[in-house]
């Protein structure tokens, strides 16, 4: 699919699909090999990153982690994330950054105060738990995206193939009738969904493309993988890069990912076909 995102004036090509390296500045993601806390920590992270060809790099301070996480104020939120893409921007200058955020003051402050290119967002309207509790006390974060003009990542907390479309329709509508244009689905694998659920729309994810945008998918050693086959998110890399590959083969656009290289190397031996 020729889809194109604009990043700050410059036109972003994902005919190809595109990895996004997960850098977890938090000290309580559900995945302990991607927290990253110390300075020389996420620099090491950021430059892996793109030495292993991710093209993104996906920055977050508030774990959403199933079973629940700390909850974090917008002050301390907002302070880490300050401090993480400070140190990105001077490691990697060139990359394309985007934030993990919930919140609309947040993203706001982390485009136009610190540097941010895309804003990914879990706050589809269905969130329980720590996130829910917080949504839109801010603001709405649709209007702060399409003021702020950048790409947004759109996730979906729906159970079924059927609810996320309609969903989706809407959501889609509202963003474009207040001016967004770079726009990217994620159906939100582990998300309000229960691990038959989260297989059954991977089964049948091409038909979000109906929509004319790009997908994002995120199932990088999440419970779907590991509840299934056994073991931990630590023993989950090779069943994330299955289903990477399935997601790939689906057309997806962005894999999020702990594993760059790993799943860099599926896009690679997937284009040869």
């Amino acid at each position: 699919m020729q889809y194109t995102i604009n990043v700050r004036g410059r036109l972003v090509d994902l005919s190809q699909p595109m990895v996004m390296g997960i850098l977890n500045a938090t000290p309580d993601s559900f995945y302990s090999g991607s927290r990253k806390q110390t300075e020389a920590e996420i620099a090491e992270r950021a430059n892996q990153i793109i030495a292993e060809g991710g093209r993104i790099i996906d920055v977050g301070a508030f774990s959403t982690r199933p079973g629940g996480a700390e909850v974090v104020s917008v002050e301390e939120e907002t302070a880490r994330l300050k401090r993480a893409l400070q140190i990105v921007h001077r490691e990697q200058p060139d990359a394309i950054v985007s934030v993990d955020t919930y919140r609309p003051l947040v993203a706001r402050r982390c485009v136009e105060e610190f540097g941010a290119d895309i804003i990914n967002d879990v706050s589809e309207g269905g969130l329980t738990g720590i996130v829910g509790q917080a949504i839109h006390e801010e603001g709405d974060m649709f209007e702060t995206v399409a003021r702020l003009g950048v790409p947004y990542i759109l996730m979906s907390v729906q159970p079924t193939l059927e609810k996320m479309m309609m969903g989706f329709a809407e959501e889609v509508q509202r963003l474009h009738s207040l001016g967004a244009k770079d726009i990217i689905l994620d159906p939100g694998y582990g998300f309000g969904k229960t691990l038959e659920q989260n297989y059954e729309i991977m089964k049948h994810s091409e038909r979000l493309l109906e929509f004319g945008l790009p997908v994002l998918v995120g199932i990088s050693r999440k419970s779907m993988i590991y509840k299934l086959l056994g073991g931990d998110p630590t023993t989950s890399l090779n069943g994330t890069t299955v289903l990477n590959t399935i997601a790939l083969q689906k057309r997806t656009s962005i894999l999020r990912v702990h594993d760059v290289k790993e799943a860099v190397e599926a896009t690679r031996l997937l284009q040869q076909f």
